[in-house]
């Protein structure tokens, strides 16, 4: 049986090119099914996986499209939008997008939740025939006129099932209507429960129907270990699992490509040999950091997801995930560049509190425990035993915990009413207790409106200006008074944060 190509489709030269810079030969599954079908014009209902190829499978075709089918680009108003469940994933959409359009004439842009949203506003201004977003920034945008959803060409909604999960479901039916009625539409969802089949049968004419399976299985010969640190000592931790000689070549992942930027200029400082690839290297820097690392002339390769792509070279010992992946499917292609053609490896990945929902989908992914390494200088207590919480609360609650502890160090008394993270909006969370960060960007996304920043003023000052109750946590008249004090409503709780987490929740 004959085995089918990239350069079997019917994709155009440009985008030849970009898939031969980033290593793409064989398209998956349902990159062979629903490329045709895109490039026809049909409507597709496509069940998969994130992890499964799926981005460049409704990327590439909506590329050649709209490059066929060329329109003046009108300020604010995009050809295509792309709607996804988190910034992670919106920033994985733009990036490969990014890679994919190297050598078309094609502007695009992302925009999501948790960061300031004056760039965002400067690039629609500027127009784009492509814009991936997440719901709550796009309706603060389109709110607010920055953005216009009239001249959509091509709709594609991804991960629906995931959107009806974090609760998005009437952003999306407000969104629906602001789209011009005749459009092409893309919908993709793992599953398809009841309210997803109603939804897809609202927004897809005469779809054609695409389904493919999960890569689920990790490889039976690696060994998966996860250490649990914080975020700022990651690095540290990197460089003492290197003093190691026997991690002779490791292939390093990180999420961005800044970061392996970061990495590799510290390794390189340490007097590690290490390189790294991404998407804003030339295709001859890519290729040369891989032959080093291929020959052992580089001992650490850092790399992006969607760099690593066209990675396969025997002999990695090591996986070093210095950032969990949020998709699971992603950490299983990571651990599979090592134990090759028969050979064992070994995965190690760095855990922080706000990844450990990450960590738990892909153990619930994989259907397989990952060993605990606490022997090393950098554990977290605190983080290995955090419960799993969206990225936000998980950053706001540790934070609330680091203060507690940065009190009891210098030896202070009970906090203000007001000052802990969880009780008085710090720590982490913006004014109104709405979470930064993590698997709900749209909900971030709300804390940089005029309005919310008046707020988070007002509830600062607020915090501050009641001194009454911070009297006799301070000064007790008596011992005894003290210990009242302490019993007050105004005093810290015996019970941990996270504790107070799960009743609040």
């Amino acid at each position: 049986m004959t085995t089918t190509k990239f350069t079997d489709l019917p994709l155009i030269a440009p985008l030849q090119f970009s898939l031969k810079e980033a290593g793409y030969e064989t398209p998956t599954p349902i990159q062979l099914a629903a490329i045709p079908v895109i490039l026809e014009g049909h409507d597709l209902l496509g069940i998969a996986q994130t992890g499964t190829g799926k981005t460049a499978a409704f990327s590439l075709p909506i590329l050649q499209n709209l490059s066929k089918h060329t329109r003046k680009i009108e300020p604010k108003s995009p050809r295509c939008l792309i709607l996804t469940p988190t910034r992670e994933l919106a920033i994985q959409i733009h990036e490969n997008i990014e890679a994919y359009s190297k050598h078309l004439n094609m502007k695009h842009a992302v925009i999501f939740g948790g960061v300031g949203q004056n760039p965002q506003v400067r690039a629609l201004q500027g127009g784009v025939d492509i814009l991936i977003a997440t719901p709550g920034r796009l309706m603060d945008l389109h709110g607010q006129k920055h953005l216009k959803l009239d001249r959509v060409e091509i709709f594609v909604l991804d991960e629906a099932d995931r959107m009806l999960d974090m609760g998005f479901m009437q952003d999306i039916k407000k969104i629906l209507p602001l789209l011009p009625q005749k459009r092409h539409n893309l919908f993709f969802s793992a599953t398809m429960p009841h309210e997803i089949q109603t939804l897809a049968n609202r927004i897809l004419v005469n779809p054609k129907k695409v389904e493919v399976t999960p890569v689920s299985s990790t490889a039976e010969k690696v060994e998966q270990r996860v250490m649990f640190v914080d975020k700022p000592q990651k690095l540290d931790l990197l460089l003492h699992i290197l003093k190691d000689e026997s991690l002779s070549k490791v292939l390093v992942f990180v999420q961005m490509k800044y970061g392996a930027n970061r990495v590799v200029d510290r390794l390189t400082k340490a007097g590690v040999a290490a390189a790294g690839i991404h998407g804003d290297k030339s295709q001859n820097q890519r290729q040369r950091a891989l032959e080093e690392f291929k020959n052992g002339d580089v001992r650490v390769l850092v790399a992006t997801d969607i760099a690593a792509r066209g990675i396969d070279i025997d002999g990695i010992t090591h996986v070093i995930n210095l950032e969990l992946p949020h998709i699971p499917e992603s950490y299983v292609h990571r651990i599979g560049r090592t134990a090759r053609a028969g050979a064992t490896g070994i995965s190690i990945s760095f855990c922080t509190a706000e990844e450990r929902s990450f960590l738990f989908a892909i153990e619930k992914t994989t259907r397989t425990k990952v060993t605990v390494v606490e022997d090393h200088p950098f554990h977290s207590t605190e983080i290995a035993n955090a419960p799993v919480m969206t990225v936000g609360k998980a950053k706001a609650i540790l934070e609330g915990q680091r203060l507690q502890n940065k009190a009891k160090n210098r030896g202070g008394g009970p906090r203000r009413q007001g000052g802990g993270a969880p009780q008085g909006g710090h720590g982490g969370k913006k004014a109104g207790g709405k979470p930064q960060g993590g698997n709900k960007p749209d909900h971030g996304g709300k804390t940089h409106t005029k309005s919310e920043h008046k707020s988070e003023g007002a509830a600062s000052h607020k915090t501050h200006s009641k001194p009454a109750h911070a009297k006799p946590a301070h000064k007790p008249a008596h011992k005894s008074e003290g210990k009242s004090a302490g019993k007050s409503e105004h005093a810290p709780k015996k019970r941990s944060f996270w504790s107070r987490l799960r009743n609040k929740d």
